[in-house]
């Protein structure tokens, strides 16, 4: 059965709530800081990535939109906009790897892996290192050089995070589904 890329259905729903509770609760209290002012490894970055490749472009955006700007609200009063719309880019493009895997068959190959780190390395590298600095410089009026380098180190940091945490659970999980096919009838 071919994958939709854009349905929104009940499942999805559900998956993207428990993902935004997931993501906030991550990026509030598990991160390690880098040195970089504003700027930890956030392990959020490995369950967004994972939850878009299960669900989608859509779910991957709301997740990582919704989780970063509660989690910002909660913490500092109100959310940084620039940094909460990068998130969003990320999870969006993390998700469009969905149609092409097939973890829910319980198949996860080493192809499928590469293409989901192809996927969410991309997405981190457009999300810290043009979306993130380029909205501090416009919307806030922030120092290019501090951006720029808070928004690099982000992508490496965030890259690491999906690469890391988000292909082990995309392992773990597949493990847990039955293969297509695998079951025959006496």
């Amino acid at each position: 059965m071919k994958k939709k890329m854009f349905t929104f259905n009940t499942k999805t729903l559900v998956g993207t709530a428990l993902g935004a509770a997931l993501f906030t609760v991550l990026f509030m209290y598990v991160k390690i800081p880098t040195g970089i002012p504003e700027t930890q490894l956030q392990t959020a970055y490995g369950i967004g990535g994972f939850f878009a490749a299960l669900f989608g472009p859509l779910a991957g955006f709301l997740i990582a939109f919704i989780g970063h700007a509660i989690s910002d609200i909660v913490q500092y009063g109100s959310a940084w906009w620039s940094w909460v719309v990068a998130s969003g880019v990320a999870g969006f493009i993390m998700g469009l790897v969905y149609p092409r895997l097939h973890v829910e068959d319980g198949v996860l190959t080493g192809k499928d892996i590469l293409l989901y780190n192809v996927f969410q390395v991309v997405a981190n590298v457009v999300a810290w290192i043009v979306v993130a600095p380029v909205l501090d410089i416009v919307v806030y009026a922030e120092d290019p050089t501090l951006v720029f380098t808070q928004g690099a180190v982000a992508a490496l940091t965030n890259a690491i995070s999906a690469g890391v945490i988000g292909t082990l659970l995309l392992v773990l999980y597949s493990k847990t589904r039955a293969q297509k096919g695998s079951l025959t009838k006496e």
